[in-house]
């Protein structure tokens, strides 16, 4: 590698790396501002809330590295640029396609800390994170956890397969022990609500209550049941597809495969997560044109603007597409890698425009 191109890879990196501190301690300072109405809510203190700032800052790492990447490659050739070095490069024999190459490169390296992040630091750090939180607020609970969630409260043992959004629950099971710890009744419901009182709308309730000598079937159409648990401590330990690494999904996948389930969001978790982190590494190229087009001579803050815009776009733009692959049933590889797909179909454009 040429002393040109460590150059230039040097400064990428340097700036990425100055932007993604920025935009993480503003997500610190707006995740600490979060927990002030938690702090105090059972024996979460203030010092729980630094370190669950702390624990969930590698998952806002991983989300943003695609913009800071985006406006760290602007302002590192746009300082180029202005400073006439570019030009300086351009002179001696440096075509734009190799300079492209050497960001690329730069852009390669960080999809590789994208991977290493998403993969091996992010997903167990937040789950730990949530953990901390959920733990500390509801102290007199108890939980275990592995494909789904068993929650203990008082004589009441609730067993929950899935999470279809914040407050319902599908696949719900009941079970009620007297104090001397003997089996009262086992239900079971389809769907269950979970009201802002805590009380819980089972739906398609089918309960075995167990006599001295008999067990008597019931079922009803709908049943309240009192109880503390809330959706956010049952959601500890429901499986989000944000929060797994690809090898987790790849897990899972096979786990609801084997079991005959729908594993539609995660096999698009699974595609978008590759996707999205070779995107990295296309979308510092983007800012190749810039460098050469009609940024050359603005400033930092402009050129700080367009990156939060384009990255921004380019983030809102592969959410809608995953919201219409899930509405329409399109194929997860299709919904994943359609966004990164017409990113470096624009960039190619992009830079072969540069003269």
């Amino acid at each position: 590698m040429s002393v040109l191109a460590r150059y230039l890879m040097k400064s990428i990196l340097a700036h990425v790396f100055m932007v993604m501190l920025v935009l993480l301690s503003l997500s610190t300072l707006y995740l600490f501002i979060d927990q002030q109405d938690d702090i105090g809510v059972g024996t979460y203190t203030t010092s729980d809330a630094f370190m669950y700032v702390a624990l969930s800052l590698p998952q806002y790492a991983f989300d943003m590295l695609p913009i800071a990447a985006l406006i760290g490659a602007l302002l590192a050739l746009g300082n180029l640029a202005r400073s006439m070095e570019l030009v300086v490069i351009r002179t001696a024999g440096v075509s734009t396609a190799r300079i492209g190459a050497w960001v690329f490169a730069a852009g390669v390296v960080l999809m590789a800390s994208t991977w290493v992040i998403g993969e091996y630091v992010a997903p167990p750090m937040t789950q730990y994170a949530k953990q901390l939180k959920t733990f500390a607020k509801f102290k007199d609970y108890s939980i275990a956890a592995n494909r789904g969630a068993w929650a203990k409260d008082g004589e009441t043992v609730i067993s929950v397969q899935r999470q279809n959004a914040g407050n319902t629950f599908g696949g719900v099971y009941v079970f009620k022990f007297s104090p001397q710890r003997q089996l009262l009744s086992i239900g079971r419901a389809d769907t269950a609500k979970v009201e802002n009182d805590n009380t819980w709308q089972l739906s398609n309730y089918r309960e075995s209550k167990i006599e001295a000598d008999r067990v008597v079937p019931t079922t009803q159409a709908a049943v309240s049941l009192a109880t503390r648990l809330s959706p956010e401590f049952l959601g500890l330990a429901t499986i989000e597809p944000d929060a797994l690494s690809v090898s987790g999904l790849l897990t899972y996948i096979e786990h609801m495969r084997a079991n005959s389930l729908d594993a539609w969001a995660f096999r698009t978790a699974f595609w978008v997560r590759i996707a999205r982190t070779v995107a990295v590494a296309i979308i510092v190229v983007l800012a190749v044109p810039f460098a050469f087009g009609p940024m050359r001579s603005t400033g930092t803050g402009a050129r700080t603007v367009v990156g939060i815009i384009m990255g921004v776009t380019f983030f809102l733009g592969a959410k809608m597409v995953e919201g219409a692959g899930e509405v329409f049933n399109l194929t997860p590889w299709f919904v994943a890698w359609l966004p990164t797909a017409l990113l470096a179909l624009i960039t190619s454009i992009a830079v072969a425009r540069v003269r």
